[in-house]
């Protein structure tokens, strides 16, 4: 598989942007993904980050860059960029971020389409419900962001993507909040059941 399809993965994606920064063994990766909160975009297990660091290998997107140990456990692979995973990265990366995709709509946009089939007291509860549990991601976020700033002493630039997280759920939040209003007060329920089975 040629770097720049490689790049096209968001599990590659990743593990080449932590690489940007330094060298790493994947179990590093694996904590520094999960401590960003960047886990929740894909599929991250042991097996998964294993297989991805092997195609980037394979492709010549990283290079092992010797070995490193905490404490007591055996040496452990590391990993760098290469010039070639570099090019393949940054050149990806753009592309994501100057041009919108056209699925980059998540589940809950299908969801919300057919809101109505919910009944309005219903579909205001659930909408309620979900501003409830994004106030607690956001605030498990904002946390995670904090102790990361201050802990390990990155540059606000490198996680900067929990900020966009953090403003893309506070308009989702307010959204959500707006339309569980409208939804209660009647000016979003013309023609919608006040419960499901009274569409039948």
């Amino acid at each position: 598989m040629p770097a720049r399809s490689a790049a096209a993965n968001p599990l590659a994606l990743a593990v080449m942007g932590l690489l940007t920064e330094k060298p790493m063994h994947p179990y590093e990766m694996m904590s520094t993904l999960r401590e960003r909160g960047l886990d929740s975009a894909f599929n991250l297990s042991t097996g998964t980050l294993y297989d991805t660091v092997r195609a980037l290998l394979g492709n010549d997107s990283i290079r092992e860059a010797g070995t490193g140990g905490d404490g007591n456990r055996p040496p452990r692979t590391v990993y760098a960029l290469t010039d070639t995973g570099r090019t393949a990265f940054t050149a990806r990366l753009d592309t994501l971020i100057r041009v919108p995709a056209d699925d980059e709509y998540p589940k809950f946009v299908s969801a919300v389409a057919y809101i109505g089939a919910l009944g309005t007291e219903a579909a205001a509860d659930a909408l309620a419900e979900r501003a409830d549990r994004l106030a607690e991601r956001a605030e498990r976020l904002r946390s995670g962001l904090d102790s990361a700033l201050t802990d390990s002493g990155l540059p606000r630039l490198f996680m900067i993507e929990t900020e966009y997280a953090l403003h893309m759920i506070a308009a989702e939040r307010e959204w959500a909040l707006a339309t569980a209003g409208e939804l209660r007060s009647g000016d979003l329920s013309d023609g919608l059941p006040d419960r499901p089975e009274e569409r039948r």
